[in-house]
């Protein structure tokens, strides 16, 4: 049978301490009698006398010696558990971003953050997939894309036109052969499977796009500019290569870009309720705006 007597346990562990019911009637508020009257239904529960009524006060018997520090420690426990919880801070903003996008963008402005709220911490969490946001815990994601979800909230942050990037090598054969010609003889690389990327470029060139065998999948974007650079095919890009592109390892094959592809904010439904969390999403759009 389970103990449900806590409350009891509360009044015998302040009786215990002052070793007087009347002192411990005044700490709790609570008539002598009435103390009184706690201790001895404690003890017919318990089974066994917690103390030793004499003629001037009273006196604990062994086995409520024992309750005593039993029940201290663990008031002691108690009390420095919530002291520790009243004094941690509240839990991090997840925010989930891939390693390209976190170093090429949020790392460098992410210090004028965190120096105006003091108080919130940001966890950041790499990630390809950024679609299963709640299922990984994430508070916010930064999506790349044209913003067309509907699986969760989005805000826009900044336009970033993708346009199609090679090697050297890549861009020599352009040249020679034309972009047509080059693009049918390059391996396309893209993020995910049945990316439309790919397809919505062709359009914006003005070019014919069919579904072809020569295509890699490479999700990590930061791997993905690698590829590029080691000649293992050609890919979408966008500004943020833009190191890469003025110390020569990346070219920009063409000026057709997908004007409508940039970086978006994405959440649950309800998360913004979360001061914090809101705290970060407004920060992330205003430094957007500023550049």
């Amino acid at each position: 049978m389970r103990f449900r007597h806590y409350d009891s346990l509360r009044i015998f562990a302040t009786v215990a301490r002052h070793a007087s019911f009347a002192a411990a009637a005044e700490e709790l508020n609570l008539t002598k009698g009435a103390v009184s009257h706690q201790i001895r239904g404690l003890e017919d529960v318990l089974g066994f006398a917690l103390f030793t009524r004499l003629p001037r006060g009273i006196a604990p018997t062994t086995k409520g010696q024992e309750l005593a520090a039993t029940l201290k420690a663990a008031f002691d426990t108690v009390e420095a558990r919530i002291a520790d919880l009243r004094e941690a801070p509240e839990r991090p903003v997840t925010v989930g971003v891939t390693t390209y996008f976190a170093s090429r963008w949020l790392s460098p402005r992410l210090m004028t953050f965190l120096e105006a709220h003091p108080r919130v911490r940001i966890r950041i969490q790499p990630m390809v997939d950024l679609t299963e946001l709640q299922g990984e815990g994430i508070d916010l994601a930064i999506r790349w894309g044209r913003g067309d979800w509907n699986d969760v909230a989005i805000r826009p942050l900044f336009r970033c036109p993708a346009f199609a990037t090679g090697a050297p090598a890549a861009m020599a054969l352009v040249r020679e052969a034309g972009l047509a010609a080059a693009l049918g003889r390059l391996t396309l690389l893209a993020d995910r499977s049945g990316s439309a990327a790919w397809a919505d470029w062709h359009r914006a060139a003005g070019l014919p796009f069919a579904a072809r065998s020569a295509v890699l999948t490479v999700a990590d974007p930061n791997v993905r500019v690698q590829a590029v650079i080691d000649g293992q095919g050609i890919a979408l890009n966008d500004a943020l290569v833009q190191p890469e592109i003025d110390a020569g390892r990346l070219c920009r094959l063409s000026e057709h870009a997908l004007d409508d592809y940039g970086y978006f904010l994405a959440y649950e439904a309800g998360t913004l309720a979360n001061p914090d969390v809101a705290a970060f999403a407004d920060w992330l759009i205003a430094a957007a705006e500023r550049g």
